[in-house]
C-alpha cells in the first residue's frame, strides 16, 4: 500500500487515504442492516476508541513531527506547537458555535450553532460532519508533509494516521445511523446519513495537503493545528457523549485500546 502510494502526487495520495476513512464510516454506517439495534454500552466503549485512536495520532502522527521540525525554524521549539495547536483548537470552537448542528441523543431545544429550521437528522449529520473535518485536514497535512522530504514526516507515518482515523470511523459512522434508525427513519436514509457525514473528510484531506505544499514554512504550525482541532473535538463531543449514559469503565478502556492501537500502527509504520 504505501510503494503504490508513492507514485502518486500528495494530493491524490491524501484523497486515495481520506477516501478510505470514508469508506470506513459508510461501513460503520452499514451496520445498521444486520442489526435493528445497537447496544448503548457497544457504542460507548467504540467512541471511547475512536478518543483513543484521535489522542494518540495527535500527539505521535502531528504534534511530535511539528515540534522535531521547529528545531531548525529561528523560533523556540515549542513555539510553532503551541501556536497551531491552539489555533485549530479555537476554529473548531468558532465554527462550533456558528454551524447549526445537534449531538446525539439531545432534544431539539439544544441544538446549536446558527438558529435554523433545518430538520433534525440533518443536525446531526452535521454535528458528525463538523468532527471530520479535522480527520481530514490531519491526514492531508500528514501527506503533504511527507512530501516536503522531512525526515520527521513520512509516507508511512501518513498511512498510519490514514489507517487510525479509519479504524475510529467506523462508530462514527454508527453513531449517526443507529440513533437515526430507532427513532423511525427508513433503513436505506439512515445508512445515507450515516456515510454521508464521512463525505467532509475527501475534502479537507485535498485542501490540507495542497495549503500544505503551497506554503512549506508553516509545516509545523499545520501540523500542530490538525492536532489541536482533533484534540477539541475529543474534549468536546467523543467522551462527553461515551460517558453520557453511565457506564463510563467500557468507554475509558476504549480510550486506553485506541491509544495503544494508534500508537503501535504509528510507530510500526512510521
Amino acid at each position: 500500500m504505501i510503494q503504490a502510494l508513492a507514485g502518486f502526487s500528495p494530493v491524490i495520495q491524501a484523497l486515495f487515504a481520506t477516501l478510505f476513512t470514508w469508506f470506513v464510516t459508510a461501513l460503520g454506517a452499514a451496520t445498521i442492516f444486520a442489526t435493528k439495534d445497537v447496544s448503548r454500552k457497544l457504542l460507548n466503549g467504540m467512541l471511547g476508541f475512536a478518543a483513543g485512536v484521535m489522542i494518540a495520532a495527535s500527539y505521535w502522527s502531528l504534534l511530535a513531527p511539528a515540534i522535531e521540525m521547529s528545531a531548525s525554524l529561528s523560533v523556540p521549539e515549542w513555539f510553532p506547537a503551541t501556536v497551531g495547536f491552539l489555533l485549530g483548537g479555537g476554529f473548531l470552537w468558532v465554527v462550533d458555535k456558528i454551524l447549526p448542528h445537534l449531538h446525539l441523543g439531545l432534544p431539539m431545544s439544544e441544538a446549536e450553532g446558527i438558529k435554523t429550521s433545518w430538520q433534525r437528522s440533518v443536525l446531526l449529520v452535521l454535528a458528525i460532519t463538523l468532527h471530520n473535518i479535522p480527520e481530514g485536514l490531519a491526514v492531508g497535512v500528514a501527506f503533504g508533509a511527507a512530501a516536503a522530504g522531512l525526515p520527521e514526516a513520512t509516507i508511512a507515518g501518513a498511512v498510519a494516521l490514514a489507517l487510525g482515523i479509519g479504524i475510529q470511523n467506523f462508530p462514527e459512522g454508527l453513531a449517526v445511523s443507529a440513533p437515526l434508525r430507532r427513532e423511525g427513519m427508513k433503513l436505506s436514509k439512515a445508512f445515507m446519513m450515516g456515510q454521508l457525514s464521512g463525505v467532509v473528510e475527501p475534502i479537507a484531506g485535498v485542501l490540507g495537503a495542497a495549503a500544505v505544499l503551497l506554503m512549506r514554512p508553516l509545516l509545523p504550525y499545520a501540523l500542530a493545528f490538525a492536532a489541536g482541532a482533533m484534540i477539541y473535538v475529543v474534549a468536546e463531543e467523543l467522551i462527553p457523549e461515551a460517558n453520557r449514559k453511565q457506564h463510563s469503565d467500557i468507554p475509558t478502556i476504549g480510550v486506553m485500546l485506541g491509544f495503544a492501537v494508534m500508537m503501535t500502527l504509528d510507530v510500526a509504520l512510521g
